[in-house]
């Protein structure tokens, strides 16, 4: 589903990915584990077809980007650090605009439906700019399950969102990985990656250092003590 081949980033003299290879095949679920600085949020944001490589192959569901992004945006939902909704319109409207967009049958039902996973039914008329973090964060992520996308790639999920709010994401991921999607999440949060993810990539210093199948790690422990030897070992 995901192929990428000797991908590279720079940043002006900062070679940011030197070199990555990456495969995901259809329905499994990747964590993405790496320091602050390893180049994970870049590397989402190409998969995403939001920057673009300096070299490199990358091609998603057999679409080869930057030249067919606009293919490989219909076959993708992402959420992001930042939540990219429209302040200035309700929830629903944001929902009702990228519904349109990616020709979502039956559109009422389905926001109806979405807005209620993420709790957000209440506020369905509210202005997105009168939302907290955490409540964008939401709506972000049903934006990012509305069209029912293939490849779901989550960046840091979790981050700004309240308890509940986690579990209403756990719920999500599991349901999206349950019906078969193919799923990239970056995360810090070793002991919830565990608990989803079917295998764990380590990112360091702009190359994936070490790969392990969820099945081959007894306990949470174990699975940091791979993280840390991996990223150690990159690091000597």
């Amino acid at each position: 589903m995901i192929t990428v081949k000797k991908l590279v980033k720079r940043f002006g003299p900062k070679i940011v990915l030197r070199g990555l290879d990456f495969e995901v095949e259809s329905g499994e679920f990747v964590a993405l584990l790496g320091p602050n600085g390893a180049g994970k949020t870049t590397f989402l944001r190409i998969l995403a077809s939001l920057s673009r490589p300096a070299m490199g192959e990358v091609r998603i569901a057999g679409y080869h980007l930057p030249g067919q992004a606009s293919a490989v945006r219909r076959r993708l939902g992402v959420v992001s650090h930042q939540p990219l909704l429209y302040g200035d319109l309700t929830a629903e409207e944001n929902l009702r605009f990228y519904g349109r967009m990616y020709a979502v049958s039956d559109l009422n039902a389905r926001i109806a439906e979405v807005l209620d996973m993420v709790g957000l039914a209440p506020r369905r008329r509210d202005l997105v700019r009168t939302f907290s973090r955490g409540m964008q964060q939401r709506l972000a992520i049903g934006r990012a399950v509305l069209h029912d996308p293939d490849v779901m790639l989550f960046d840091e999920p979790h981050t700004g969102l309240d308890q509940d709010a986690c579990v209403m994401l756990d719920t999500v991921l599991r349901e999206v990985a349950a019906r078969g999607r193919t799923v990239v999440m970056t995360s810090h949060d070793l002991a919830r990656a565990a608990d989803m993810a079917s295998r764990f990539d380590v990112l360091s210093r702009g190359k994936i250092v070490a790969s392990v199948r969820r099945d081959e790690m007894d306990t949470t422990d174990n699975l940091l003590a791979f993280y840390r030897d991996a990223v150690q070992e990159r690091e000597a």
